[in-house]
Parts: structure tokens; C-alpha cells; sequence
């Protein structure tokens, strides 16, 4: 079953039940599908055909939900844009995207209003007025819709969403999924993130990024209830949270930390949570137990990407753990492709049903997401006891110290350990000699004294070999992070480039 005849046996079977709700506005199954038909009708109207590509910008507003199922209902190619980016980031996207429609959101829409009218022939906003004169309001989509139009049958295998990955090394890809992988993914998450019509969600990940939309349509794949946040703010998730007896949640870690400190200043009454997930980077053992000890659940920790889903489970344990499937395909090799024994370092290959149909390179086109049968992700794991797994880095972010292999996460772990320290990374900053050292950046505590730099390092040289240990430490107000929300480590070294260290060791 795909994600499209979940949502229309959803209302066959609960018209009246609540699929969205965003403030005060609710959307049940039998509005959100008749919401559906109408933009899809007005996407038709305008001369969306299908494999066409609808560039959607827009916070986690009922907007975006209805948008992205009305191009599954067409068979368009729904295509989400990070609502992080800057003009000249989406410049180069849009160029090679070439999409026939913008719908957007008014407070964002700066950064679009440069782009040439070539690019983006048409555009419609939600959430007020723009000054642009070839902006259009979102009402006005549906002008010349008609209601006796009928709808095309889309093609299960083709593509009808578009992500774009980071682009850490060059250009973002653009991975392509179709209604049946769409569909495999949800049923394997419900299973990774018990997931289940009992539940009510609080949807505060960004559905322009692949962990947003996945568990949207999960919830609507389940039956479960979403309240919609519209850009993360941890005083309005704990707020959401208490009124509205909010069971499950899933973040970044960053955003588990901002609900820490949060909470800790303004306690909610938090006791209907009963399921909290962290992915899209590691999360410290540290953030794990004080998150259980604030909030009475464990913050489990689990490993996706946006090509795959549903290989693994969180870990029973906290650290950067986590558990395979059943019946996952799952390999770890050495740099000669050969498999690496239990208990030594590998880089993560996966196979299956569960992967992207490709990535995007235009229309009619698309580039294996695995050549060789298997998608190798560039994450560098090994296998613990029975099916746990532990991330140990990404392979690009490695640190080879004088030949030595150093894991950041690990070093990272140790630093964010201190109670004096709030948030912790490393990078390998070039050295003629050993042709990488260790440079760290720590995020205190409130009330900190920069002193606590010492103690620190202190810390660290009891639980770490010599050659792990950052040789120069660097206070920073925040961590800067990529669009996706991960640490930037490109932006890391070049802060280690330009700033003086506050401790050199």
C-alpha cells in the first residue's frame, strides 16, 4: 500500500478523525484528502503535468502536507527546499531543477525574490503578502481549477519526491523516491520508532528535510495525530508537549539540548511523553542522561539516511549505538571493499528494498544509488555484540594523527562529558608533520568561567591515549551547523584557520 492510498483509507475509515493540526487550525483525514484533490486539481489547472518538478518552501505549515500528496496525486515531482538556505545556495538547485511552480512562504521569500523569473516562471505564497509582483497569493492557486477534472493514476515507481542531501562534498545530490519506496520506508519505520495510531506526535522536524516528511507520512500511514510546530523552538515543543499530551518526538541532538535547558528553566508537565528519538547526528551519551533524568524516558538514538531507511533500530544503550533489522542487508568493509571482522572498523554498506530509486540528474534521468548492488555510505561503523553497531565516524571526517585513526565522535563524547561543558566538537586541522592534529571547540555552560578550558583537558587526558587529545581547545557561543542541521566541520576548520585557541597544550 502506498503512502497516497494510506491517506485516502484513512478517511474511508476515520472521515472524522485528526490527521493535522497546526494552532488552531485542524485538519481531519476527510479535510486533508478534499484539500488534496483541490490543489491537485488547481496543480493541473496550472499546467503541472506529470514528472514536472514543484518547489515547495515553506515551515512546517498544513501547506507543505497538502502540497507534497497533491504531486503524489498528479504524478509531479515534489521537490522540498531548506528553508536554511541563502540566495546563492538555492541558486545553483533551482538552475538544475528548473521547476514550473514555487509555492512558498512569505516570511522566507527574501531569499527567492532575486532569483530570475526564467528559473521560477510562476510562484504562489502562504502566510501574507509579498511586495514582488510576480508573486501570487496562495488562494489564488486554485482559480482555475475545476472540480470535474479528473485525476490521473500516478506511476508507483516513479519519482514524486526530491531531497537534496548536504552537499559536504560538492554540489547536493538530489535522491529520488517514488510512492513504493516512500512506502517501504514508512512501514520500516514504524517498527524502528514505535510508531503506531496510539500515539500523538509533536512534528517539529523540518518537513523539508527527509526525517520530517518520512514521519509525517508515517503518521498518516498509522492513523497517528501530528501537532505541527512551525520552526523549532523548544519553549513551544514543551508547551505542545503539556497541552496537548504529546507522546512521541524525534530531533536532533541540538534540539534535545535546547529542550533541556529549557525545561530545567521553566518546567512542563512533560509525564505523557513516552517516546523521544534523536538522529541526523550523534548524540552524546551525556545529552542521554541527563535527557532521561529531566524528562523520566530514555532518548533513544538511531542511524538513517536519506537514501536508506529502516536497516537499523535505536540501541538499548546510550551512545552512539544502534540495532540491525531483521532481515537487513548490512555489510562493513575495509578500504580493499573485503569484509572486516566483528569488532574492527568498517565502512557501512547496505542493501535492499529500502533504498532510494536514484539520484536525480534531470528529467528521465537517474544515477544508482548503489552501481554495485550496494549503497555505500561513507559512515565508518563496527559490529558490538549480537545486531549493535556503533558509529564511529563519518569515513570523510576521520583524523589520521602521525598514521593513528582517531574517531571525532569519541573524542567529542569525552570533551561533552565535563559538567562544565555544554556541547563539544573536533576537526583535523593540517600539519606538515603528522599531517593532521586534533582541534577542539567546546560550548559551556552557563555561568562557565572560561577557566573551566583546563579542566577539561584535565578530564580528558585521564580517559584518552595521548595521541586522541586535542592539542588546542577554542570557546565558542555556538557550534555552527549546515543547513541540514549537522555540525559544520567545514566551518570548523576554517574558525581553527582563523582563530586564536584559548588553550594550546
Amino acid at each position: 500500500m502506498t503512502v497516497l492510498r494510506a491517506l485516502y483509507d484513512q478517511a474511508k475509515a476515520h472521515p472524522d478523525g485528526m490527521a493535522l493540526v497546526a494552532g488552531q487550525d485542524r485538519y481531519s483525514y476527510r479535510r486533508l484528502v478534499t484539500e488534496v484533490e483541490r490543489l491537485a486539481r488547481a496543480l493541473i489547472a496550472r499546467g503541472v503535468r506529470q514528472g514536472d518538478r514543484v518547489a515547495l518552501h515553506m515551515t512546517n505549515v498544513p501547506e507543505i502536507a497538502l502540497a507534497c500528496f497533491a504531486c503524489f496525486r498528479t504524478g509531479a515531482i515534489a521537490v522540498p527546499l531548506n528553508i536554511r538556505l541563502k540566495t546563492a545556495e538555492l541558486q545553483p538547485l533551482l538552475e538544475r531543477l528548473r521547476p514550473v511552480l514555487y509555492l512558498g512562504h512569505a516570511q522566507l521569500y527574501a531569499v527567492i525574490e532575486p532569483i530570475a523569473a526564467d528559473i521560477l516562471p510562476a510562484r504562489f505564497v502562504v502566510g501574507g503578502p509579498v511586495t514582488d509582483p510576480r508573486v501570487q497569493p496562495w488562494a489564488m492557486l486554485f482559480e482555475q481549477a475545476d472540480a470535474a477534472v479528473s485525476l490521473p493514476e500516478p506511476d508507483a515507481g516513479e519519482p514524486v519526491v526530491l531531497l537534496a542531501t548536504s552537499g559536504t562534498t560538492g554540489l547536493p545530490k538530489f535522491v529520488a523516491h517514488s510512492l513504493t519506496t516512500l512506502a517501504i520506508f514508512t512501514e520500516k519505520i514504524m517498527k524502528v520508532v514505535d510508531l503506531d495510531s496510539g500515539q500523538v506526535v509533536i512534528g517539529s522536524a523540518p518537513m523539508v528535510h527527509g526525517s520530517g516528511l518520512f514521519i509525517l507520512l508515517s503518521c498518516i500511514y498509522v492513523g497517528a495525530p501530528v501537532f505541527l510546530i512551525e520552526r523549532f523552538d523548544a519553549e513551544a515543543v514543551l508547551d505542545a508537549v503539556e497541552a496537548h499530551q504529546g507522546t512521541w518526538m524525534l530531533g536532533l541532538p541540538f534540539m534535545y539540548t535546547g529542550l533541556l535547558e529549557a525545561q530545567k528553566a521553566r518546567p512542563r508537565n512533560v509525564r505523557s511523553l513516552r517516546f523521544s528519538v534523536s538522529g541526523g547526528d550523534v548524540c552524546a551519551v551525556e545529552l542521554q542522561e541527563e535527557f532521561e533524568a529531566c524528562f523520566g524516558i530514555p532518548l533513544r538514538s538511531v542511524w538513517g539516511a536519506t537514501e536508506t531507511v529502516g536497516s537499523f533500530t535505536y540501541g538499548l544503550q546510550n551512545g552512539p549505538v544502534c540495532r540491525a533489522m531483521p532481515g537487513a542487508e548490512i555489510r562493513l568493509v575495509d578500504e580493499s571493499g573485503q569484509p572486516v571482522r566483528r569488532g574492527e572498523a568498517g565502512e557501512l554498506l547496505v542493501r535492499g528494498t529500502n533504498l532510494a530509486i536514484g539520484y536525480w540528474k534531470g528529467p528521465g534521468q537517474l544515477d544508482s544509488v548503489a552501481p554495485d548492488g550496494w549503497y555505500h555510505t561513507g559512515d565508518i561503523m563496527r559490529q558490538g555484540e549480537g545486531d549493535d553497531y556503533w558509529f564511529i565516524s563519518r569515513k570523510k571526517d576521520l583524523i589520521v594523527r602521525g598514521g593513528s585513526n582517531i574517531s571525532p565522535v569519541e573524542v567529542e563524547g569525552v570533551l561533552q562529558a565535563h559538567p562544565a561543558a555544554l556541547e563539544a566538537a573536533v576537526v583535523g586541522v593540517p600539519d606538515p608533520v603528522l599531517g593532521q592534529r586534533v582541534a577542539g571547540f567546546v560550548r559551556l555552560k552557563d555561568g562557565v568561567p572560561r577557566t573551566a578550558l583546563h579542566d577539561i583537558l584535565a578530564d580528558a587526558k585521564q580517559r584518552l591515549a595521548d595521541y586522541k587529545l586535542p592539542e588546542r581547545l577554542t570557546i565558542v557561543s555556538e557550534l555552527p551547523r549546515n543547513a541540514q542541521g549537522k555540525v559544520d566541520r567545514k566551518l570548523l576548520l576554517l574558525m581553527a584557520a582563523e582563530r586564536p585557541a584559548d588553550l594550546v597544550a
